[in-house]
């Protein structure tokens, strides 16, 4: 892997030279500190360039990983790492920039560029340096990725092309293109919704159910923010159900959630698990996820003695044994998928060898359930958890999905189990002349 995913050589000896022990922000917790003497534009650009080097490092070691046929590479313990470090260099990052606002240099919003949400610093008139160079790069990064990705799919599609008119085969790693700054040539392209291509076969069609689906696990995971790579998993609920045979008789009953309308039904095997944050996620704070979810990370540092996530390998371990046993659910599934990725060990892979199975039901409401099409209010159609579920008959009107694992997960099987036996009766779905047999989902195929 000679190339980041912005197409620039990575300098592996100067990778291999980095403390991931002891972290690669340059930043002690007095510096962190208002009125602190120390250098905060040099802090920033520092941290911000590390930042730039790990993540483009880190997305391309994913796509290596998995396009890995001939299994070179049998560990994905150097992504894992890597975010891992990543994720308090980011917490390191939040806070300089709250020093800085703090000391009257800035004030901070966090504006919407590209597909991405980036901190934006608004320099105030006691700041004395430019900011101009320490402005949160994420968008440019994000741009700089997908030009790249484009010019490796024109090459590979060229390449192919040519082999075809000669007889070779086709290829799957192109020749090199140069590493580009420049925006994909889609970006310039209308956004607006087709709703004639709604509901049209698409690539998340993998993650169907098939018609012998059964016993399952579902799973719902909330976080401090969007970015796998940057930020933590603080709650995880599950439960099992299955989808045709009955509850197991000896399954135990009586489990109440925090929401008390909910029953329990066919569900069995409940559990929450609750983690922490790092000391400097948890001075930070994080009010839009304490109001969306309830869960304040100030009060869930380590001093709450909740360990986070990627520290505990005894729940890592303890969560794959279960994600491996039989197909998982979850709704928007590439979400949980990505995060178990960068933060289960041994996770990616088991997936990659073939042994975990995912089906998604957002897929399933957008492809199968009527009720999501496009209108008005819904130019992109109605495929939210809280949608689907109330369409389903798993969630009143007048309620409102819950944003915490457990309670989210329930009415998601719920939901699910609703929606394939109004399937199966009608004909539809799994049941149809095109729909999946045996157990479907999405999954990696076995090697031979």
């Amino acid at each position: 892997m000679p190339l980041d995913a912005q197409g620039r050589p990575i300098d592996w000896r100067r990778v291999r030279r980095l403390n991931l022990a002891a972290g690669l922000g340059v930043a002690s917790d007095q510096d962190l500190q208002a009125g602190a003497g120390s250098d905060l534009h040099l802090m920033l650009s520092h941290d911000y360039a590390m930042r730039n080097m790990l993540e483009s490092i880190l997305a391309q070691c994913t796509t290596a990983f998995m396009m890995d046929f001939d299994r070179h590479l049998t560990s994905y313990r150097l992504p894992r790492a890597l975010a891992y470090v990543n994720r308090r260099l980011n917490d390191e990052i939040q806070l300089l920039i709250d020093r800085g606002a703090a000391q009257g240099y800035w004030t901070v919003s966090t504006e919407r560029q590209g597909r991405s949400n980036v901190t934006v610093l608004h320099r105030e008139p006691l700041c004395p340096f430019a900011i101009d160079d320490i402005q949160d790069d994420t968008a440019l990064m994000q741009e700089a990725r997908a030009a790249y990705r484009s010019q490796q799919n024109a090459a590979r599609a060229t390449a192919n092309a040519t082999n075809r008119a000669y007889g070779a085969s086709t290829i799957t790693n192109p020749p090199s293109a140069a590493p580009t700054t420049a925006a994909p040539a889609s970006a310039s392209r209308s956004t607006a919704p087709n709703h004639g291509q709604y509901g049209r076969s698409d690539w998340r069609d993998a993650y169907l159910p098939g018609r012998s689906v059964d016993m399952v696990m579902g799973i719902d995971i909330e976080t401090t923010g969007i970015d796998p790579a940057r930020v933590y998993i603080i709650d995880v609920g599950f439960e099992y159900m299955n989808m045709r045979s009955p509850r197991p008789a000896n399954a135990p009953g009586g489990f109440r959630y925090e929401q008390h309308y909910y029953t329990e039904g066919d569900a069995y095997g409940q559990a929450r698990l609750r983690f922490g944050v790092t000391a400097r996620n948890s001075r930070h704070g994080n009010p839009l996820i304490a109001d969306l979810i309830g869960i304040d990370v100030r009060a869930i540092g380590p001093n709450a003695g909740l360990k986070p996530f990627d520290e505990y390998p005894d729940a890592q371990h303890a969560l794959l044994t279960r994600l491996i046993r039989q197909p998982y659910v979850a709704h928007n599934a590439t979400f949980e998928h990505s995060y178990f990725m960068l933060n289960i060990a041994g996770y990616a892979e088991h997936y990659r060898n073939g042994d975990i199975t995912i089906i998604d039901t957002l897929p399933m409401s957008k492809r199968w359930d009527a009720g999501s099409a496009p209108d008005e209010a819904h130019p992109y159609g109605s495929n939210t958890l809280d949608a689907y579920a109330k369409r389903q008959g798993a969630l009143a009107a007048d309620k409102a999905e819950r944003h915490l694992g457990l309670e989210d997960t329930h009415i998601m099987l719920v939901a699910m189990k609703h929606h394939l036996n109004m399937l199966r009766q009608t004909g539809q779905g799994p049941w149809a002349p095109d729909g999946k047999p045996g157990i479907g989902g999405k999954y990696c195929r076995k090697r031979r």
